[in-house]
């Protein structure tokens, strides 16, 4: 991963047109191809950012840019689309490289875990006619949590979460696009499994095709009574 701290206006072209004025930020340059641009603030969002596949090209200014000041120039380009990230740097602060070698991924805490091998064994739960094909399915970024098929012989990849918010829908969202590269596999049908999902997550979620399922964990563990319950 190469961290670069630097004064720079930034510029972004394709589906939409957006433009960050001149100031300082931190670049992020991942070893996925994907380039971030961070603020001092915002949290975790990066303000714009171009993911991969993509390219970049470090060029010299023109002779206009040359007199506001910019030293060089990160022309961003995905390699799908039309899309273009353009950085326009007038000074580096810090320019940093570091090698964080292969991660192991997000480590379930128990519940999740136990979720997950109970929804295995319960498979019907996503729908009449699914059968289980395995559980931590690998993919080239992570193990999609469970891999089946539905009545028609799709495939479904189901993501279970504790609680499940947007993180976990974008994290899905990242293996089904993956997932839906491989011919054999595609299309991918995705559902987002909880046992209680944000509104917010619910919106994003379905707005992209993603299906979601609130999971009883003590139903699914044999420990509710239904004879107890008004309704």
């Amino acid at each position: 991963m190469r961290l670069v701290i630097a004064r720079c206006s930034v510029d972004y072209a394709g589906r939409l047109s957006a433009h960050l004025p001149l100031a300082t930020r931190l670049l992020m340059l991942k070893a996925d191809g994907s380039v971030l641009v961070h603020s001092d603030g915002g949290s975790y969002k990066p303000l714009n950012w171009m993911s991969p596949p993509c390219t970049l090209t470090v060029m010299d200014p023109d002779d206009d840019q040359r007199e506001i000041g910019v030293t060089e120039v990160w022309r961003v380009a995905q390699a799908k689309t039309a899309d273009l990230l353009v950085v326009s740097i007038h000074e580096v602060l810090h320019d940093s490289a570091h090698e964080l070698g292969i991660d192991p991924g997000l480590v379930k805490d128990g519940v999740e875990a136990h979720l997950q091998k109970l929804l295995a064994e319960q498979i019907e739960l996503l729908g009449d006619g699914h059968r289980l094909v395995r559980r931590e399915y690998m993919t080239a970024i992570g193990p999609v949590d469970i891999l089946a098929t539905d009545a028609s012989g799709r495939s479904v990849a189901v993501e279970i979460k504790r609680r499940g918010d947007i993180d976990g829908v974008e994290q899905l969202t990242r293996y089904l696009e993956l997932m839906n590269r491989d011919p054999l596999l595609a299309p991918v049908e995705g559902v987002f499994a909880a046992q209680e999902i944000k509104p917010q997550a619910r919106t994003l979620a379905e707005d992209r095709g993603i299906r979601c399922l609130v999971l009883d964990y003590d139903a699914m563990r044999g420990l509710d009574d239904s004879e107890s319950r008004l309704f």
